[in-house]
């Protein structure tokens, strides 16, 4: 998969070559504020296969609701959110599929913190719904488990 996306004003360019780990909407407080929407769409990916190509984004410290730290990325100029990572997820990145270019094919194979959602929105009984979050080993493919600790291991030993 060869994918370009950025933000809305065009200050931040970024490419992504691979295939994504895993996709999945989540319902959570942070991502409907942080959205300014219902829901924040994420695709994980391996963070070799990403690279910005133009601009410099900012970055924010926040703390995820498990506890744990995470960072995200925007444009300086027009305060888009592209892309993010989180420590408990080290080597992975987690873009934001609206910054792409071209969004098709990308739909969540899952929907997270469900007990957050918006009453009025209607979600597919075609996927997997978890009212808070979901055990990865159990519901990602064998593919990208493979992939996810392969990059923990690279993050780790600092080839990245």
């Amino acid at each position: 998969m060869h994918k370009t996306g950025g933000c809305a004003c065009g200050a931040i360019r970024y490419v992504f070559e691979g295939e994504p780990l895993f996709v999945h909407a989540c319902h959570c407080t942070d991502c409907q504020r942080a959205s300014g929407t219902t829901f924040g769409l994420t695709m994980l990916v391996e963070a070799r296969d990403f690279r910005v190509v133009s601009g410099e984004p900012g970055e924010a410290a926040l703390t995820g609701g498990s506890g744990a730290g995470k960072q995200s990325y925007f444009c300086p100029h027009c305060g888009g959110w592209l892309f993010g990572r989180t420590d408990l997820r080290p080597g992975v990145l987690a873009i934001r599929p609206g910054t792409l270019d071209d969004t098709t094919g990308i739909v969540p194979r899952a929907h997270i913190w469900a007990r957050s959602k918006l009453p009025w929105l209607e979600l597919s009984a075609d996927v997997p719904r978890f009212e808070t979050i979901y055990d990865a080993s159990a519901l990602w493919p064998e593919e990208s488990l493979r992939r996810q600790t392969e990059a923990a291991r690279r993050a780790e030993s600092g080839e990245e």
